[in-house]
C-alpha cells in the first residue's frame, strides 16, 4: 500500500475504491458545541467501517476541521491501515454576509483573508491527510442570498493557492477547486458566464459541482411528478421511477457543466462536491409539498447515485454522514437537519440497512448507542412514511 503522504488528490478522484462523503459531526442544535476529538473518532470508525476513504469540510474558523485532522492522525497511529483523507473547505463571504446590514456582493468580507491562511497552515500541518483545499461552498451562486460573492473573489484566493504551490509555501501536489452549485460552474443561465469564471475554471486543478434533484422536486418538478405513461405503475414502481428521473436530472446538471467546462479547459476533470436526499420535513418537499422525503427515497437516490458515479468513475461527496440539527435550530423537521445517513443517535437509515446486517458496525457505537437500523429495522413502519409523487396535472 502506498504511504498517506504519496496518496494524491490525483490518486484519490475519480478513484472508486475512495468513496468520499461530506461529514460535520454537530449532534447539538448549536455549534457551539463542537464535536470533540473523541466524538469523531468515533464517527470515523462507523464511516471506516462503509468504506469511506475521504471527508469533505466547510470551514476552518470552528474547531471541528482541526479536531477531525487530529482524530484521523491520531487513529493512523493507532492503526496503520486505517486511511482517511480530507476535502479541506474554507468559507468565503461577501462583506456584510449574515448581518442585518444589505450583503454587498461585489466586495468581499475582511474575514476571507484569515480563513484561506488557516487554510493554509492545516494543509501544511497535515500534508498526509488534507489532499484538497475548496475556496467557498456555494458561494458564487446567485440563490445564496446573504453571502455569495463574484467569481473574481474566488478567482483571487485559487490563483494564491496556487502560487502558493508554485513557491513551495504548499504541497506542489495539493489540489485547488471551488465547490458550488452546477449552475455557477457555467451550467445555468448564461449569467454566470463570464470572463472571471472562464479564469477560475483554468486555475483550479478540477471542477466541484453540486447537484440537489432533492430540492428541484419543488423548485423544478416537471422531472419528479408522475408522468402520463406511468399512471398504471404499483406504488413500489411509481417510486423507483420517480427516483430514476431524480438521477437522470442530477445526470443532466453534470452533463451541461462538462459541455461548458470542457469548452474552457478540455483537459478539466468534473466531480461532484454534493449531493444528497433529506429523510424528514415540514416544509416543501415533504407531505404537503412535493413528497419527496423519507428513506425509501434517500436510500434509492443514495445506490442510484453512488452506482453512477462509479461506473462513470466520478468522486462523489454524498451529502453527508450524519444529521447535524443545528442547521434548522428553530425547526426540528427541518430538511436541512436530516441529509445524514445516520440519525444523531446512530441509528444507520434505510441506505445502510444492508450493512448493519452484514455486521460491519459490530462493536461500533455513536454517543455511546450501538449502530442499529431505524424503524427497528421494519420496511412497513418505514413505509408508513412514503408518499408517491404528485402525478402530472391532466389540463
Amino acid at each position: 500500500m502506498q504511504s498517506h503522504k504519496s496518496i494524491t488528490a490525483k490518486d484519490i478522484l475519480e478513484n472508486p475504491d475512495y468513496l468520499a462523503i461530506s461529514y460535520g459531526g454537530y449532534r447539538k442544535t448549536s455549534r457551539e458545541f463542537q464535536p470533540t476529538v473523541k466524538q469523531i473518532k468515533e464517527d470515523l470508525r462507523i464511516l471506516q467501517a462503509m468504506n469511506i476513504k475521504v471527508l469533505r469540510t466547510y470551514n476552518v474558523q470552528l474547531a471541528q476541521a482541526s479536531n477531525l485532522l487530529k482524530a484521523i492522525k491520531q487513529l493512523m497511529h493507532e492503526d496503520s491501515s486505517f486511511e482517511m483523507y480530507v476535502m479541506l473547505g474554507a468559507w468565503i463571504d461577501c462583506k456584510n454576509a449574515w448581518t442585518e446590514i444589505a450583503p454587498h456582493h461585489h466586495t468581499e468580507s475582511i474575514y476571507n483573508a484569515s480563513e484561506i491562511k488557516r487554510a493554509v497552515d492545516l494543509a501544511n500541518k497535515y500534508p498526509e491527510i488534507v489532499k484538497i483545499i475548496a475556496v467557498g461552498n456555494e458561494a458564487m451562486v446567485h440563490w445564496a442570498t446573504s453571502y455569495y460573492v463574484q467569481p473574481s473573489v474566488i478567482l483571487k484566493w485559487v490563483n494564491h493557492l496556487q502560487n502558493l504551490k508554485k513557491q513551495g509555501k504548499l504541497p506542489n501536489d495539493l489540489w485547488i477547486t471551488s465547490s458550488d452549485d452546477f449552475a455557477s460552474w457555467g451550467g445555468g443561465a448564461e449569467t454566470y458566464k463570464t470572463k472571471d469564471l472562464e479564469s477560475l475554471i483554468k486555475a483550479v486543478d478540477y471542477v466541484s459541482m453540486h447537484t440537489y434533484p432533492y430540492h428541484n422536486t419543488h423548485y423544478n418538478p416537471f422531472f419528479w411528478e408522475t408522468q402520463d405513461t406511468q399512471y398504471n405503475l404499483s406504488f413500489d414502481q411509481q417510486i423507483e421511477a420517480a427516483m430514476d428521473r431524480a438521477i437522470k436530472f442530477a445526470q443532466s446538471h453534470y452533463k451541461k457543466v462538462s459541455k461548458y467546462v470542457k469548452s474552457i479547459d478540455p483537459t478539466k476533470t468534473i466531480h461532484i462536491g454534493e449531493t444528497g436526499w433529506a429523510t424528514i420535513c415540514n416544509h416543501h418537499y415533504g407531505p404537503a409539498g412535493s413528497k419527496a422525503t423519507d428513506e425509501l427515497k434517500q436510500a434509492h437516490y443514495y445506490d442510484k447515485m453512488r452506482a453512477w458515479t462509479k461506473k462513470d468513475r466520478i468522486s462523489c461527496f454524498y451529502f453527508e454522514a450524519f444529521d447535524e440539527p443545528w442547521k434548522d435550530a428553530n425547526n426540528d423537521k427541518g430538511s436541512e437537519n436530516h441529509f445524514g445517513l445516520f440519525k444523531v443517535t446512530g441509528e444507520a437509515k434505510r441506505p445502510l440497512w444492508s450493512l448493519v446486517d452484514q455486521g460491519v458496525f459490530n462493536g461500533l457505537t455513536r454517543n455511546g448507542n450501538p449502530i442499529t437500523k431505524t424503524y427497528n429495522g421494519k420496511t412497513e413502519e418505514l413505509m408508513k412514511h412514503v408518499l408517491a409523487p404528485p402525478v402530472k396535472s391532466l389540463c
